[in-house]
């Protein structure tokens, strides 16, 4: 096992793709000459020429226009929007041609695009650079939703997304790339919809995404100090969802909590709420579900003022401890 960061392990399973497979191409903002505006890319347009390593005009809607043209035709585009914030200016080819396509031709279309979109706050990049809008995704029939949260996971996840045959959509946390974890050395992949339970516990479920598995893993071990049992359960990919996994776990402990870092209204957490209040789960409920979420509020520029808009390890675990 290799000690990489995340961002080394994107660029590697993207390294990887391209030596595989020469209709695979990254396409993007600053991508090339560059290397990305988080670094991901660098040196991989010395390696791969401008051909293969594009940089695009500002322009996310001709980016991802670009990539489902791309795909539908033979191609196998991995495109990046530098901020996932600007996803709304790409929202016409990704939701209404991209995610419909194979549908709407019976099957005969594929569409194998993935589109990589650094989220999430945490770098006093206010309002418009810091959003977390994975729902308006998740909402979308024909789109696969992953959200990677180590670099073992976003290096198999993004290697399966490439080779999809769907538009995928790859959310990549901006405070998890300098994150670092280790990854073999070989080759390797992980299938969508298989969660991965981080920490084994009997007292109660957490279900968290993006940084909130590593902050819901710290709260787990202080509460452990105060003899409280968490397990930490991360879906990895949103679409298609783990549930059978996440039911079996909320059977054992009796009580959940959702923590993610978008906005409560509308969030993920709603969603994975009702699953549980519709499956087998609801009878062994000891407690009411709990989301711990992101304020209904812009995310601010001002460091200690984001840090309030969004959960911090303390809301964590006191959520923890109100329902224990």
């Amino acid at each position: 096992m290799a000690v990489i960061t995340y961002k080394e392990a994107v660029r590697q399973a993207m390294q990887e793709e391209m030596r595989r497979d020469e209709t695979v191409f990254l396409m993007g903002e600053d991508v090339g000459i560059y290397g990305g505006a988080f670094g991901v890319s660098l040196g991989m347009l010395d390696e791969f020429g401008e051909e293969r390593v594009r940089d695009t005009p500002i322009s996310e809607a001709a980016i991802s226009g670009a990539a489902a043209g791309a795909a539908v035709t033979g191609m196998r585009p991995i495109a990046e929007i530098m901020f996932s914030d600007f996803i709304t200016i790409a929202m016409d080819s990704l939701v209404n041609q991209a995610a419909k396509m194979r549908y709407m031709f019976g099957g005969k279309a594929k569409v194998p695009m993935v589109l990589r979109l650094p989220g999430g706050s945490g770098t006093g990049a206010a309002a418009q650079h810091s959003q977390s809008l994975e729902n308006w995704l998740v909402h979308v029939p024909g789109l696969k939703v992953v959200m990677a949260t180590t670099p073992y996971d976003v290096k198999g996840l993004l290697k399966t997304a490439v080779r999809d045959d769907n538009p995928v959509v790859f959310i990549e946390t901006k405070t998890c790339y300098n994150r670092k974890g280790e990854v073999p050395e070989g080759e390797y992949t992980i299938p969508f919809g298989v969660a991965d339970v981080k920490r084994q516990g009997k007292d109660v479920t957490i279900l968290a995404t993006g940084i909130m598995v590593h902050r819901s893993l710290e709260a787990a071990e202080l509460l452990a100090k105060e003899g409280i049992d968490v397990e930490v359960i991360d879906p990895r990919t949103l679409v298609p969802f783990d549930k059978e996994t996440l039911v079996k776990s909320v059977i054992k402990t009796g009580k959940l909590i959702i923590v993610h870092e978008a906005c409560k209204r509308g969030g993920f957490g709603g969603e994975v709420a009702a699953e549980i209040m519709d499956s087998e789960a609801f009878d062994y409920l000891d407690a009411p579900i709990k989301r711990v979420a992101g304020k209904n509020v812009p995310i601010p520029y001002c460091m200690e003022l984001e840090k309030s808009a969004v959960p911090q390890v303390d809301d964590i675990v006191k959520a923890v401890r109100e329902i224990v």
